[in-house]
């Protein structure tokens, strides 16, 4: 396959690029190819000629994106309508990187790739802003959604670990739910969702949800701190910028069904992580 990948130096980018070792593979990201840009990524597209279009670039911090929302439309929603027009211009076909914060969180149930978004937050407007995009503008396309992505630097497992040799005590919250996906994890399943040609939506998260309090807990388990003292705090005890869904648990329904993509469970990912796996 000829792909390109934007956002190719963040965790996901970063993966993507390790499992499509023996492809030709081109990786796009600040500051050498900026997505705001139409030009840019336009000239770099149509100069590859790629086959296929991973866009994982994306303004991600959520508080950010909430004290600063035009930005977070800026690059997460015209940024996407810029890649979506120059993969359609190429020919190439389009996979773009979304998130479980399209859904508002407010029911038990896990979500599945049919049910309809509706964001609470500006970062998930955005994103969501950026799906319609892709929908609208390309004639083949993917949508990944995925959830509580780990494996770099900028994750909540990494600030855990960072937190808890800093502090005596971490107050974490136990009533917000998701799915953690390892990046790892993610990358090896986008790259046989390609493979298959079957354009759609999809979520492709690690099986299993839990609490950030559980997340945390496990992550210290994990790494012989199981007696640090965690103590659990409700969302609206939590000062943030931003609003997160509660309970936007993803389920893994349509490729797991259709292709047999399936991840392992999230502890076993994050066992894997953490042993450098």
């Amino acid at each position: 396959m000829r792909v390109a990948v934007t956002g190719a130096k963040g965790q996901l980018g970063t993966a993507l690029l390790e499992a499509l070792a023996g492809h030709d593979v081109l990786g796009l990201d600040l500051p050498e190819c900026d997505i705001e840009q139409a030009g840019q990524i336009q000239n770099f597209l149509c100069d590859f000629r790629p086959e296929i279009v991973i866009h994982a670039a994306a303004y991600t911090d959520v508080d950010g994106c909430a004290r600063d929302p035009e930005r977070a439309l800026r690059v997460n929603a015209l940024g996407t309508q810029n890649v979506a027009l120059a993969a359609q211009a190429c020919g190439a076909v389009l996979l773009y990187v979304s998130t479980n914060e399209v859904f508002p969180g407010d029911r038990e149930e896990p979500y599945l790739e049919y049910d309809v978004p509706r964001p609470i937050n500006p970062y998930g407007y955005s994103k969501w802003v950026g799906e319609r995009y892709v929908e609208q503008l390309c004639s083949r396309f993917y949508i990944v959604r995925v959830s509580w992505l780990f494996g770099g630097e900028r994750s909540f497992v990494a600030r855990i670990l960072r937190l808890s040799e800093q502090q005596p005590e971490l107050a974490v919250v136990s009533d917000e739910f998701g799915t953690p996906t390892y990046a790892r994890d993610l990358a090896g399943a986008i790259v046989r969702l390609l493979q298959s040609g079957r354009y759609g939506v999809y979520h492709l998260v690690n099986e299993g949800f839990c609490s950030r309090f559980e997340y945390a807990r496990e992550v210290l388990r994990l790494v012989g701190k199981g007696d640090y003292p965690l103590r659990p705090i409700l969302q609206r005890e939590y000062r943030r910028d931003s609003t997160p869904p509660p309970r936007a648990v993803l389920r893994n329904f349509a490729a797991a069904t259709a292709l047999g993509i399936r991840l392992r469970p999230w502890q076993d990912a994050l066992a894997a992580y953490l042993r450098g796996e």
